[in-house]
């Protein structure tokens, strides 16, 4: 389980680095479209992108991985919170809701519930 838990740590970070960083035109769309500042976007973006890098740490530093896991599933739900608040259609739903499950699968693994 350890290992799965590991290879979703690595899912989790290179997915939300591929889009805060190669796709940031669409981040800038969304955030517009949910009525939040420029300021917040880069708040949140620097904060994924952080968490995405202690993740990664945390293959070799377990110490990180349970904050880091569930303060990505927080922002996650703050995802699922805002395509809910504009009303999009579910498929926007799917990647962040994916990246919340597995968030909680890590902190789960890591915390030994799982």
């Amino acid at each position: 389980m350890e290992n799965l838990a590991v290879y979703s740590q690595i899912i989790i970070a290179v997915s939300v680095i591929n889009v805060w960083v190669f796709r940031f035109d669409n981040i800038v769309k969304e955030f517009e479209q949910y009525g939040l500042s420029d300021m917040i976007r880069n708040i949140v973006g620097a904060t994924k992108i952080s968490l995405s890098t202690l993740l990664i740490v945390g293959v070799f530093y377990n110490e990180v991985v349970l904050a880091s896991s569930l303060s990505m599933a927080f922002l996650m739900v703050c995802a699922q919170i805002a395509h809910i608040k504009v009303k999009n259609p579910l498929i926007k739903y799917v990647p962040s809701f994916i990246l919340l499950i597995l968030s909680l699968f890590v902190a789960g693994v890591n915390y030994g519930i799982i």
